[in-house]
């Protein structure tokens, strides 16, 4: 199966790790549609180096925290290509605060982003997937339609200070497990938990310090974007995998308690 002629969403794709999907998935074949939240120029510039792989790029500002700016970027994209073959939810939002701090609001805004958000993209996903299925999938060799979420460390192992995010990455892992088996066999569902790929947003680290950081995992180095884009496109064109939670983290996962306590 491949992704030739195939179009994909990568919600959050302005800058980091979004970008570096969206440009994986258009060296793959793929058309993509950029969302972006308030990351309009850097958007811009994910869609430019789509084109310039010879892909169709489309860029799209939509608040994930707003359901009904959700539906309506599902409707542009249907009304643009007709058809959606690879959802990718990577956009969220990082909230650092302890727990005895977090407040109902802060709860609820990043519950919105990470956890609501996925939902219902994956709700509206489907829908225009089985559209696609049932007209022209078969007809382009197209592998069946793939929903890729974006996990966390924090939602496997327990960080201390990241109360809000941590669940809700947690559950974004479950969803992953549920929609996987609920959607089946028409449409598969998996999820990547990214390691020391990127220092975290808006975190003055140097060089040196990121990469003394990253030998801190087994594999004694941090990652690069390019390791999460590479797995989003095995996990969209491996048409027998479902339901899989894929740890591109350098070994992270195998040390012990693996709790964070730095905040």
């Amino acid at each position: 199966m491949h992704l030739q002629d195939a179009v994909a969403l990568v919600t959050g794709a302005g800058h980091r790790i979004g970008r570096a999907i969206a440009l994986g998935l258009a060296e793959a074949g793929c058309h993509v549609v950029v969302h972006y939240g308030r990351s309009r120029e850097p958007a811009n510039e994910t869609a430019d180096a789509v084109r310039e792989r010879g892909r169709e790029a489309f860029t799209f500002a939509a608040d994930l925290a707003r359901p009904e700016e959700i539906e309506a970027l599902f409707c542009a994209i249907e009304d643009r290509f007709g058809r959606l073959d690879v959802l990718v939810n990577s956009a969220a939002t990082f909230l650092r605060v302890p727990l005895e701090e977090t407040t109902v609001e802060q709860w609820d805004a990043v519950s919105a982003v990470n956890a609501r958000a996925p939902f219902l993209c994956t709700q509206h996903a489907a829908c225009l997937m089985r559209e696609v299925e049932s007209r022209a999938g078969a007809a382009l060799d197209l592998a069946p339609g793939s929903i890729v979420n974006i996990g966390d460390m924090a939602g496997v192992t327990a960080w201390k200070g990241y109360a809000a995010h941590g669940a809700s990455k947690a559950g974004v892992l479950h969803l992953t497990r549920l929609t996987a088996r609920e959607l089946a066999p028409d449409i598969r569902v998996n999820a990547i938990v990214p390691g020391p790929i990127l220092p975290p947003a808006g975190e003055e680290m140097s060089e040196e310090a990121w990469e003394k950081k990253g030998t801190r995992v087994p594999l004694s180095r941090p990652g690069d974007p390019s390791h999460i884009a590479d797995t989003v496109v095995f996990l969209s064109t491996n048409d027998y995998m479902t339901g899989d939670v894929l740890f591109v983290d350098g070994g992270e996962h195998l040390l012990a308690g693996g709790g964070r306590d730095d905040a």
